[in-house]
């Protein structure tokens, strides 16, 4: 059901941005899941462009996870000052060093890596798509939270456990892994904060083009 009460093909709709999306990268310029790890956590509250240009520096001192493990607070922080919040972040990261140790250790499961300091459902969703594992939910990040309303998939929230739920009763789950990163990147580039509607792939089903704009 959408929000209008009735049933609605959301899978079909989304095709022309699940085709042009799909299997896109992650904006953080990770190369490996220790890397996709730290950068996720890092970037929680703050922008992927600011932690990819802290990330060579940052990986170049600390490779791997064993390399983090050995760190202490003092070494590490100089590397991440500039990221919101890092005294805390700080921490999350030494303890899930100290704790997994070796790369090949991360967990890939919604448990297991929502059981880590500084990991929600946000940021495990994020996890699994990047290292291709099945979907558990869906990624519901800000340009998710603002954008899945707008076309009117569901009715809009500012929670985005609650987002991600409404979205996982309103949509199938063969296009969970994909979905919310293909909405996410639709409100990176043209669904912005003020949309550029002339340009987007869903003016003929979007709710707010065709109730706000003609």
């Amino acid at each position: 059901m959408n929000l209008f009460g009735e049933t609605s093909d959301w899978e079909t709709k989304l095709k022309p941005i699940l085709k042009k999306y799909k299997e896109k990268k992650h904006p953080l310029d990770y190369k490996n899941t220790y890397q996709l790890l730290v950068m996720v956590i890092l970037s929680a509250q703050d922008s992927d462009a600011n932690i990819n240009t802290i990330a060579p520096a940052l990986f170049a001192k600390f490779p791997t996870l064993k390399s983090l493990s050995e760190a202490d607070s003092q070494t590490f922080i100089p590397y991440i000052s500039k990221v919101r919040n890092y005294p805390t972040k700080t921490q999350w990261l030494l303890e899930i060093a100290k704790t997994i140790k070796n790369d090949e250790d991360i967990p890939l499961t919604m448990q297991g890596l929502t059981a880590l300091k500084g990991i929600g459902r946000k940021s495990a969703n994020v996890i699994l798509r990047e290292t291709h594992q099945p979907a558990e939910g869906i990624i519901a990040d800000l340009h998710v939270i603002r954008v899945a309303p707008r076309i009117g998939i569901i009715k809009e929230n500012k929670d985005g456990n609650k987002v991600e739920k409404d979205l996982m009763q309103a949509l199938p789950k063969s296009i969970w892994s994909e979905i919310g990163m293909a909405i996410s990147f639709l409100g990176r580039e043209t669904c912005r904060p003020k949309p550029k509607c002339e340009e987007c792939l869903l003016t003929d089903v979007c709710h707010y083009y065709l109730n706000e704009v003609i």
